[in-house]
Parts: C-alpha cells; structure tokens; sequence
C-alpha cells in the first residue's frame, strides 16, 4: 500500500518486526499489498474498536481492573489482530482526513479520534512490563535522560515526596527521567513529579505520560500531513467510494430483512410504545398521536423504525391513514399525497430501493430537526432542560436523569440512551452495545419475555450471512456487496453534523 507524494527514506525494519506486535507509533505506511477490500474491512473494524474503547471509557474508570478485564474481553470478541491494527491506521487516516476539508468542520470528530486511539495505545502500553516498555522506547528513539545514581541519592527525599508510591528503597532501584517541565504538564497539574530549574523528575511508572504526548503529537501531525494526499485520494476512483461508505458505516444487524412480518398488530402500538420503544421513537409515537400528523423527517424515522419491527406495507399504509385523517388531512389527499411515498420506503415505487430502518448513527448525524419537527435524537438534539422535562414525564428517577444528562454533556448520546433502557428496564448493566433503535426494540422484548419469535427471526439473516462468509471468496464478495448497497443508504454525510458543532 503506496502513498503518492514526496519520496522519504524507507525504514530497513523488516515487516516482521514492525508488524509483530500491537504497540506501534503508525510511523511508516505498510509497504505490503492489500486489497480494497481488506483496505475496507479493517478501517470498519477499526471504528468498531475505538467506539469500544469509547463506551469502555465512559462505562468503567480507565486503567482500573474492570476496564483492563473488559477491554481485553472485547478485543478478543473483535478478533483484532496484530497485522489490521497496524495496517488499518491509514485508511482511517485517510477517512477522517477526506471526510473533513477543512479545520472548522472535522475539529470535534478529530478530537474523538485522537483521544480513543491514546486511550488504546495507553491500555497496551500499559500492559507492558518495564523491560518490554524500555525496549519499545528504544525501538522508537524515544531518549529520555535518566538522572545518575549521584543525583538519585543527592534528591532522594524530593523525589520520595513528589512521587506516588515511591519509597526509599524504589528510588535506588527505579530509573527516574529529566524532562523539561512543559512536556509533562499533566504530571505537574497533579503535583506527581519533582520540579527543579524547568525539569520534571519522572519515576518510570509514569514515563507513559510522557509518551502518551509524544504519541498524540505525532498523530496529530499524521492527520495533517495526510491532508497533502486528498487530492490523488479523491481521484482514485478506487478509494474515494470505500471511504465515503466508512463515513455512513453501520457494522451491525440488518435490521431491513422482514423476517418478523406480522407479527405486531396495529393494536399493540400503543402498549409497546410506552414498553419497548426507544426515546426517539417513544416521542414520535407520542407526537403523531397528539397532531395526528408528521413531517416527512418524523415520517421517514418512524416509518422505517415500525417497519423494521414487522408492519407490512399493508398495515404501514392503514396506520398512517387512520391517523392522518383524524387531522386535517382526508382520505382522498391522504392517498394522493402520502401513500405513494410509504409504498416508496417498502421499495414498491420509484427506483425499488427496499429502505433500511435508520441506525443511531444515521438519526444522530443527519438532518437535524428543525422548528416543527420531531424526529432526530432527543439526546443530541433537544435542549437538556426539556429532555430532563420529558425524563420526568416518563417516570424516570431523578439520580437517573442527573446520570443521562452527564452523558449528553460529554455528547455520549448512545450511551445516554443505553442508560435510559436500563433505568426504564430496571437492570444494573446491559449485556449490549446500543447502536441500533431496531435493536433497542428487539432487546426490550427479550428483556419483558416478548420477543423470542421476534429474536428467533431477526437471528436468522445473521447466521445466515456468518455461514456465506464461510464458504469462500465469493460467499465473502456477495456479502460485502449487499453491506455496501445498505451502507450507501445509511446515513447521510458526517459533515453536516461538524458544521453546527
């Protein structure tokens, strides 16, 4: 995998060595061959990773025991191997660097970027033992001074003082680095290092403070320079689509494959509204209800959302009619007017296109509602004092609502959403990662003991995909043909979203 632009000086590092292990400082770009389609893959699997480390980071205190246990977990259920982690970097490069052309618009994703990827780095470095940490140093040609034997004993109590957990005996064994002070500012704002003439004195345990900042800076650099390839990137015919659909990327369930037609009646709508229903949808039930009527936005969200549970077309076309005309809008205008375009998501009218219900990525990052509206996510976009209003309507407690809104602060809005299901469920701990209104729906009827056909045939499509996938190269093709025609429809483009950020 080349990149156009200046020759540099290749390392002689054998790719062995420098793809054998999960540490890496993504200095050079793999050299080897890859297809566009593993290219595709591990980015994909990348992003999976890090909204991982995200959720992990929210959901757990970094670097205690449950973060480290779960984290380990996870990347073993991703099964992410050493050779993608390092291959996949660069066309992740690549997707954040084309998704946003300029500073203004790609400020907020970059800064989600570069901050999971420290954190990741930080797990793994971490998990190193000293020796193994020195040698990583080393490899890399990070050279920091360690104070001599002299200085060690001439400071000893000033280092026993400033230091956590560091003993008499530990200085005298330890190696201890002389910094200039700037470089580890986050070590000096806690009060965990000795300070003298602009130096830091830095017991090793904490050197990965040191390096952490090298790491971002040397990230931040790589998002920059990699901006100096957009223009051979946007003419490659090849790439420029694979990235685009990374931007819309929606790894999990299909919830398109009406395998559950029928099996919710229009009578139970109501009930399972108040039961099962996630907030966006659970508001515009709610809504529609009240006005007997919604905007295309609120039509198109709901619309997909009640298809994707198991409305028929038949029944999608009964239920809006009926509420329709308890408005302003008769039987007559209801047909000429809205029935075509409810035929049109079922993919009955225009180009035949069979609508995916929207993912949260899809309802959180693309048209945003306006006055009027209703659809979006009432995470990301309703005003924290009316959503801490509609939590209250809702019954739910008031520690609960003060939980939700600190993760909408941190614009965490999945797992904002993820809590309310489980305060709304009365569960300790979801068993999983909420991306999904479809899912959330799904997990509810499991939960209240409703949903075992529901889950039997929702399963179904899935395994259904795991045995083509094993069957060989062309199982493999047909698979990731039909992803990239349901990542196409997903979502709309990022950018949007970073312009009102």
């Amino acid at each position: 995998m080349q990149f156009g632009g200046r020759k540099k000086k290749i390392s002689t590092i054998p790719q062995s060595e420098l793809y054998g292990q999960h540490l890496q400082f993504y200095g050079q770009p793999p050299l080897e061959n890859i297809s566009l389609s593993e290219f595709e893959t591990f980015a994909a699997e990348r992003l999976k990773l890090l909204k991982t480390v995200e959720n992990l980071g929210v959901s757990h205190v970094k670097l205690t025991e449950p973060y480290r246990r779960k984290l380990e977990s996870q990347l073993k259920a991703l099964n992410f191997p050493y050779r993608p982690d390092a291959v996949s970097m660069f066309p992740i490069l690549l997707h954040y660097k084309c998704l946003f052309p300029s500073v203004s618009q790609r400020e907020d994703l970059r800064r989600w970027f570069i901050q999971q990827e420290v954190d990741l780095f930080r797990f793994h470095f971490t998990e190193l033992v000293p020796k193994q940490q020195l040698a990583f140093l080393h490899k890399n040609n990070l050279h920091y001074d360690t104070i001599s034997s002299e200085e060690k004993t001439a400071l000893k109590d000033q280092l026993i003082n400033s230091s956590f957990g560091v003993s008499g005996i530990k200085v005298m064994e330890h190696e201890f680095y002389k910094v200039p002070f700037q470089d580890a500012l986050d070590l000096v704002r806690l009060r965990k290092v000795y300070l003298k003439q602009g130096y830091a004195y830095i017991p090793h345990q904490d050197i990965v403070t040191i390096v952490l900042n090298d790491f971002r800076t040397r990230l931040s650099k790589a998002l920059a320079l990699t901006a100096r390839s957009l223009p051979a990137v946007h003419s490659d015919e090849r790439l420029q689509p694979l990235l685009n659909h990374l931007s819309h990327a929606y790894v999990g369930q299909d919830y398109s494959i009406q395998k559950n037609v029928g099996k919710i009646s229009l009578d139970q709508i109501d009930s399972l509204s108040g039961k099962s229903f996630p907030l966006c949808m659970r508001q515009l039930h709610q809504s529609l209800r009240e006005n007997h009527h919604l905007r295309h936005g609120g039509r198109m969200q709901y619309g997909l959302f009640l298809k994707g549970i198991g409305l028929s077309l038949e029944q999608a076309l009964q239920f809006w009619k009926m509420e329709f005309i308890r408005g302003k809008v008769d039987a007559d205008k209801f047909d000429k007017a809205y029935a075509y375009s409810i035929r049109h998501m079922f993919g009955k009218e225009g180009k035949r296109t069979d609508y995916t219900p929207y993912s949260c990525m899809k309802v959180i990052l693309s048209n945003p509602p306006s006055q009027g509206d209703h659809h979006g996510c009432p995470f990301r976009h309703s005003d924290p004092e009316l959503l801490k209003q509609k939590l209250q309507v809702y019954k739910v407690s008031p520690s609960g609502i003060n939980q939700i809104l600190e993760l909408v602060k941190g614009m965490h809005y999945q797992l904002a959403c993820q809590k309310y299901f489980e305060l709304t469920h009365n569960i300790e701990d979801s068993s999983f990662s909420l991306n999904h209104p479809n899912q959330y729906f799904l997990e509810s009827q499991k939960l209240l003991g409703g949903g075992k056909d529901i889950k039997r045939e929702m399963d179904a499509p899935q395994r259904s995909q795991e045995n083509s996938a094993s069957k060989g190269s062309t199982g493999t093709q047909e698979v990731a043909a039909n992803t990239s025609q349901h990542l196409a429809e997903m979502t709309e483009d990022l950018e949007s979203f970073f312009q009102e950020a």
